[in-house]
């Protein structure tokens, strides 16, 4: 029997990455001149993977979001896998905005990439859904690297990563 070659397909933010992000953007909404004595908050919270907005207005609530955009594409964190929600009006005039970070493959992506992957009908490649990443194997490394080519041309929402390359 031939060796198997795999990798794994799988996405996610370094939430370390995004912390940083989050904190240089605080630091630049201090020393702007047009949010100065203003009421803005932008927090992250690790464990529900979410980014919080509150801002008085839609504009500076955007203004916000571009600061951090540019901070979080400086730091390489794919801005594909930050999913911003609808905005909501608070208390009095102000706005709020949940940005969300997604980490590992739902069903659905898993099942469009194995989708996919068969419908280019390669000879030999098998791909499996393992709870948040998706499997591919095939004993030729060719082949493999193909089925990476056809990944990277797909638009599925978010940036997939390929590890574990043996």
């Amino acid at each position: 029997m031939a060796k198997m070659e795999t990798f794994d397909v799988t996405t996610g933010v370094d939430l370390m990455e995004v912390e940083n992000a989050v904190n240089q953007a605080h630091k630049e909404i201090a020393q702007r001149y047009d949010f100065k004595g203003l009421d803005v908050k932008m927090d992250l919270k690790k464990a529900d993977h979410l980014i919080l907005f509150d801002a008085p207005d839609d504009m500076k609530l955007n203004a916000m979001w571009e600061m951090l955009l540019s901070k979080l594409i400086r730091r390489q964190v794919p801005v594909k896998n930050c999913q911003r929600g609808s905005v909501q009006k608070a208390g009095g005039d102000r706005v709020r905005q949940e940005v969300k970070l997604v980490s590992g493959l739902d069903i659905e992506i898993c099942r469009k990439i194995v989708k996919a992957i068969k419908d280019a009908k390669f000879k030999k490649v098998q791909a499996a859904i393992e709870a948040d990443k998706v499997r591919v194997s095939s004993p030729s490394r060719d082949e493999l690297q193909e089925v990476i080519a056809l990944l990277k041309q797909q638009d599925l929402g978010v940036e997939l990563e390929y590890g574990n390359y043996r």
